[in-house]
């Protein structure tokens, strides 16, 4: 967390297979009415004891986020034959936009088709948000920002595409949604008619880590499996600014690996 033309896209063997172009840590982890933040005493550290719901952000033992540094290299094709196919499927049309900023990130959703096959299961697209810094950690260190994509399978399970994102050269896909930033929280944009790409908007992956994990907001469910590229996306100066002067710090602190896989999947044997 977190989130249309007929194009095919291949990345190496199995790799993600995109059939077209479009759209917290899911349809927003369920809404909670105990109030919780990223600092003092309904902070990250807190979190566990604000509500039984909560439990599990202290004692889960696949919780997220993490720090990649130390992924085992893996092929594509290994991972189709252990795990199954990894594919997206989206279908293109004009579509309605919501820009939400619901206290804790700001939050998109779109109202595109938009499934993807992770180790032969679907999920379909249902938001996507940012945190800043960001959440994942690479060697120890933080990019500027960090977008979720949040996908969900008919049965709960959720998957994660998370970017991390750094200052470099402009990029005019991000002025559509950073053009229609809420002024503040529980304010909303809603834009009808709208043509966007949310495949240029997330990059296409050639690197990418996957592990298993939870979301980083309370409650922590531990049911989400991630997909973190490896490669960072590139926007400006004043557009990081634009997004992360919204944000205020809500990144939770990496959290202990344990016994867990961590596998960095590229097209290469």
């Amino acid at each position: 967390m977190f989130d249309p033309k007929y194009l095919l896209i291949s990345f190496g063997c199995t790799a993600l297979t995109f059939l077209g172009c479009a759209q917290e840590d899911h349809p927003a982890p369920e809404t909670h009415s105990v109030h919780w933040g990223y600092e003092g005493d309904t902070g990250p550290a807190a979190w566990a004891s604000l509500d039984e719901s909560f439990a599990t952000c202290g004692s889960g033992v696949e919780q997220s986020p993490i720090d990649l540094t130390g992924a085992t290299p893996v092929s594509e094709s290994l991972m189709e034959r252990n795990f199954g196919r990894t594919a997206l499927t989206v279908t293109q049309r004009a579509q309605v936009m919501d820009i939400v900023d619901n206290g804790h990130t700001i939050q998109v959703t779109n109202d595109i088709p938009m499934t993807v096959e992770l180790d032969g299961a679907d999920y379909e697209l249902v938001q996507y948000h940012f945190h800043a810094p960001s959440e994942h950690t690479i060697d120890g260190l933080h990019a500027p920002l960090e977008a979720h994509f949040v996908h969900k399978s008919a049965v709960g399970d959720l998957s994660v595409f998370s970017i991390l994102v750094e200052e470099g050269a402009h990029d005019p896909i991000w002025d559509i949604v950073l053009s229609e930033l809420p002024d503040g929280p529980e304010d909303d944009r809603h834009i009808a008619g709208l043509e966007f790409d949310v495949e240029k908007f997330r990059p296409l992956p050639e690197r990418y880590y996957r592990y298993e994990g939870s979301l980083t907001t309370p409650p922590c469910s531990e049911n989400v499996h991630w997909v973190v590229m490896a490669e960072k996306r590139q926007i400006s100066e004043e557009q990081m600014t634009a997004i992360v002067s919204h944000l205020h710090k809500n990144n939770r602190p990496v959290q202990p690996i344990g016994e867990r896989a961590l596998r960095l999947v590229s097209d290469h044997e």
